[in-house]
């Protein structure tokens, strides 16, 4: 798929609207509009990438990034462990379609606010 196709790259220019948590130069997030718990959103790159498999070494900061905003976001959110480590929230990169991805530029997803099991899926 390329860019211009892409949906996630329209939801950055804003051809398609989101609700937005968070936007800086590298990053935007946005809720996502099939929720799988009470906090599920987006973290994606500016930049499309294709998926985790396309990931370039100069992209490795950008990862790490979106990491950093995950942290934040799930702090503003109120999902973010307290001290005893209560509550929590889970990070999930979803890798080919086997795994569940469906659209294809690189995203994170954030979902919280609520107990979650393991195995997940």
């Amino acid at each position: 798929m390329q860019e211009r196709d892409c949906i996630f790259c329209k939801i950055v220019r804003g051809e398609i609207p989101s609700k937005k948590v968070y936007e800086d130069d590298q990053v935007y997030a946005f809720h996502d509009i099939n929720p799988v718990a009470p906090v599920h959103v987006l973290i994606i790159p500016k930049k499309h990438i294709f998926g985790i498999q396309h990931l370039e070494p100069e992209d490795e900061c950008l990862v790490g990034h979106m990491f950093t905003v995950a942290r934040e976001i799930a702090q503003e959110l109120g999902v973010a462990p307290d001290e005893e480590l209560n509550g929590g929230y889970r990070l999930v990169f979803n890798v080919g379609k086997d795994a569940g991805q469906t659209v294809f530029h690189l995203h994170l997803h954030l979902i919280g606010g609520r107990s979650m099991g393991w195995p997940p899926g």
